[in-house]
């Protein structure tokens, strides 16, 4: 694969993965890099832009996250878009509020609660192996101690992919990372001790809601479901208690 174009020299004044993030998605949107088409290597980017890895892992993360690329085990991470702006979508500006998100997760119990239900129904073995793929990242990037927004959002539009339903897989692309919490209140680049260990317990979690639906145990993935983001949405509203 041919190099991307020469970027410009990254700003001074803000994050290196948020420039990153920001040089990627420009290309995106001028078409220089394409729907379907597939990023160059980490290590390509790292030599092209002058970062290290983590800023690049982190960089990719956040794309993943507002479903800009999409990352395929094995195969490489390729370029999904930016999305019709005149379909359904909640901007970052609808989420400058603990209730803002918390209002979202409610949304996000009434739709994912069943689909995580229609997911154990219907799953393949192709979706088991990309939702384990997702929870290893998810794993891998906590013990890194980085936040793992992307991950976290993969495995939730896997679920949605498991469903066999397009309509749930595309409004979860839709929606993107600003669904995941943390995407929007806890935006730094690590993690202390105490976020790790709650990230720990989120992907616990994961790993019930995963064994439910490789069981195809339909109800049980209904409750693991529910108990998950349900938990989030308690520990939101325990936070805009103390504020």
């Amino acid at each position: 694969m041919s190099a991307l174009p020469a970027p410009p020299m990254l700003r001074k004044g803000r994050s290196l993965t948020a420039e990153l993030v920001q040089a990627l998605s420009d290309r995106v949107r001028d078409g220089r890099l394409a729907a379907a088409a597939k990023l160059p290597t980490e290590a390509a980017i790292m030599e092209e832009f002058g970062v290290s890895r983590t800023v690049v892992r982190e960089a990719i993360s956040r794309l993943q996250a507002a479903g800009v690329v999409e990352t395929k085990h094995g195969v490489g991470t390729f370029v999904v878009g930016l999305g019709d702006g005149s379909t359904f979508r909640i901007a970052p500006d609808q989420l400058g509020t603990l209730q803002d998100v918390i209002a979202v997760l409610e949304l996000r119990i009434g739709v994912e609660t069943e689909g995580a239900a229609l997911a154990a129904a219907r799953r393949t073995p192709e979706n088991l192996v990309s939702l384990r793929s997702a929870l290893d990242a998810f794993a891998s990037a906590v013990d890194e101690g980085r936040t793992a927004v992307g991950p976290d959002f993969q495995f939730h539009l896997e679920i949605a992919r498991a469903t066999q339903n397009h309509h749930f897989a595309d409004l979860m692309t839709t929606l993107g990372g600003m669904m995941i919490p943390r995407a929007r209140l806890e935006s730094t680049q690590s993690v202390s001790p105490e976020q790790q260990a709650y990230l720990r317990r989120v992907n616990s979690e994961h790993e019930s809601i995963f064994d439910a639906i490789s069981r195809q145990d339909v109800e049980a993935a209904r409750a693991a479901m529910r108990t998950h983001l349900a938990n989030s949405r308690e520990r939101r509203r325990r936070l805009a208690e103390l504020r």
